[in-house]
């Protein structure tokens, strides 16, 4: 009873660790481009490029159900309202 929440445990270590690497590929070629420019706001950038596909991604997950998809991503529900309608998604 115990060895499936070990798989799954390590299963969602696998992908923590895929999303990580995907971020850390992605940042690297981020400043490999600016060729030496100096950027500015770079964890606002970053949420708003995450943030919006993450948020549709819970919800087509939860087919739409807005509380439980709140829930998931560990959010009040009325915050996740406020963020969909920032991201035209309502």
């Amino acid at each position: 009873m115990f060895t499936p929440y070990v798989e799954d445990r390590t299963i969602n270590m696998q992908n923590n660790e895929h999303i990580s690497q995907s971020v850390r590929l992605a940042m690297e070629q981020y400043f490999r481009d600016l060729d030496g420019e100096i950027p500015a706001s770079i964890y606002d950038m970053v949420l708003a490029c995450v943030e919006k596909p993450l948020i549709e991604v819970v919800l087509t997950h939860t087919q739409g159900n807005q509380t439980r998809a709140a829930e998931l991503l560990g959010l009040n529900r009325n915050t996740l309202r406020k963020k969909m309608k920032s991201y035209d998604l309502i």
